[in-house]
């Protein structure tokens, strides 16, 4: 899919200046903020932007976004753990 946004000109050349691949960043925001809502996982964010596993990890971490991991999570992790190690 394509989306097409509007910005003012002037605005649209500042981040031209700044950001050398505006496409990129946008894509990017998009990810970040789709990763953080909860609407796409980690692995969607992946194949959008075309990274591994190990530049997915960098590229979240850097932009200081974290795992969805709560308590849940663990209590399910320790009790599969619990199955599986031997005592």
């Amino acid at each position: 899919m394509n989306v097409a946004i509007e910005l003012p000109d002037d605005i649209a050349r500042q981040l031209e200046t700044a950001w050398q691949d505006m496409p990129r960043r946008v894509l990017e925001a998009i990810a970040i903020e789709g990763y953080r809502s909860g609407a796409l996982t980690r692995g969607q964010v992946q194949r959008m932007l075309h990274l591994s596993w190990w530049e997915i990890e960098t590229f979240l971490k850097e932009r200081q976004v974290y795992l969805h991991y709560g308590e849940a999570d663990l209590t399910d992790d320790r009790a599969t753990l619990d199955r599986l190690l031997p005592k």
